[in-house]
């Protein structure tokens, strides 16, 4: 495969990185401690929104594998999400100084919901691509490998960069200004990622796809692929762990370790180990098949971030070290089982006799999507549940110890129990490589 070819698909996790980073790291702090919204109340704005898209998302897969036959490419739908989404996402952190906390609230919801479903118009046929870019196990892997390359770039970028513009003005014209800034760099990433789309026969007389059809269409495909059921299980429940440290980490920099610029630092500690252990895991899953290294960086994560609760009692620096064991895992926690899926779609089509790539990709963002939102959720449940206290902008309390204890639970035991119970699911997940070479030889 053309490294030309690797660079301009990893690239969109550039701005599908960014999307899921921000958001979920800064969306339920911005509604509880600048809008003032109550964390239930934040709590159901993120995720109602996530629902929605969790919603839309198999009927984008539809539309998607409709798109393809009737123009030849993924590309329209990708260009139509890219363009939209720093559009809603600039409004979604756009709420003028003084609006009260419960139309805020609105305002937040229903602009994340547009949001999220531009993100989507990109995102499904995004994850489909990989296999149709390629019929081979170990091309698939070095693919995927450069994706979350990227993807752990863009987690550091918007991460780290993100609350620095955040701090420009005060906090009304800050979140404004990230959001903007954020808001380009992600549809530049993905606009250069929509050339990358191939193109085959067309059929424009192809009949329509009915809207019910990517339901109908997800849930077979649940039901006859055993393998895709397993590894979205696993992927889904690991999802809620990330989200709930992604969704977190604001609250532990400020409440947990009280400096504004641990958060930096945590995503630093994160995302450097990431990066530089992302070629390893390629090579491990070589060596050992990817669902073996898939187990290996999920138990190494849940080990890593077990460590962290010794935060209840003495938070400090010590915890950035636990931080970056936990982010060489989860390079491989997001390259191999993004490596694994294009196996289990070009398995399925083998044995139906019809590519569906976009039912998969549908159904695995709805997946994604629904574990994010969960893991924000159980966040807001926990602040909710220990006392935590929201606030206005430019206003100062002091939160109870039980918030705090909270707070660094939910970024410690909570993720790693998660982990650790995803693997009763990935146990499984029965396709390895010699079936995948056996499908290879087969279609030579």
């Amino acid at each position: 495969m053309a490294r030309a070819t690797i660079a301009r698909y990893a690239i969109g996790s550039l701005g599908t990185g960014g999307f899921a980073t921000l958001p979920g790291l800064v969306l339920v702090f911005y509604l509880t401690d600048t809008l003032g919204v109550a964390a239930w109340a934040a709590g159901i704005v993120v995720t109602g929104a996530k629902i929605w898209d969790v919603l839309a998302a198999p009927v984008i897969g539809g539309i998607s594998d409709t798109s393809l036959h009737r123009t030849g490419s993924r590309r329209r739908i990708m260009t139509l999400g890219a363009l939209c989404l720093p559009v809603f996402f600039a409004i979604t952190f756009a709420v003028p100084a003084g609006v009260p906390p419960a139309p805020a609230a609105v305002w937040v919801g229903v602009a994340f919901l547009l949001a999220s479903t531009a993100f989507s118009l990109f995102q499904v046929p995004y994850i489909a691509l990989p296999a149709e870019l390629s019929a081979h196990y170990d091309q698939r892997t070095r693919l995927l490998t450069a994706r979350v390359a990227v993807l752990s770039l863009a987690i550091l970028l918007f991460g780290a960069g993100g609350p620095m513009l955040r701090g420009i003005g005060d906090a009304y014209t800050g979140y404004l200004v990230m959001a903007l800034v954020a808001g380009l760099v992600i549809a530049l990433g993905m606009l250069v990622s929509t050339t990358i789309a191939p193109r085959q026969d067309a059929d424009p007389a192809a009949p329509p796809t009915p809207w019910t059809s990517g339901y109908r269409e997800g849930l077979a495909a649940l039901r006859r692929s055993a393998p895709f059921r397993a590894l979205l299980a696993t992927f889904g429940l690991q999802a809620v762990a990330t989200g709930l440290m992604l969704a977190g980490a604001n609250y532990v920099a400020v409440q947990v370790m009280h400096s504004q610029d641990a958060l930096t630092f945590l995503f630093v500690a994160l995302i450097a180990p990431a990066i530089l252990c992302s070629p390893l895991w390629s090579a491990i899953a070589r060596r050992i098949g990817k669902e073996r290294g898939f187990a290996a960086a999920s138990v190494l994560f849940a080990v890593a971030t077990a460590s962290l609760v010794v935060a209840v009692w003495t938070p400090g620096t010590w915890m950035y070290a636990s931080v970056a064991v936990a982010g060489a895992a989860y390079a491989g926690m997001q390259a191999l089982p993004m490596a694994m899926l294009p196996d289990v779609i070009s398995h399925d089509a083998h044995s139906l006799g019809d590519a569906n790539a976009g039912v998969f990709g549908g159904i695995w963002t709805a997946g994604e999507t629904t574990g994010m939102a969960l893991g924000a959720g159980v966040l807001a449940l926990i602040l909710t549940v220990t006392g935590y206290v929201q606030t206005i902008a430019g206003t100062t309390v002091t939160q109870p110890a039980s918030a705090v204890a909270g707070i660094a639970l939910g970024f410690s035991v909570v993720p790693a129990v998660l982990t650790l119970l995803s693997l009763a699911f990935l146990a499984r997940y029965r396709l390895r490589r010699a079936d995948i070479d056996a499908l290879t030889r087969e279609d030579a």
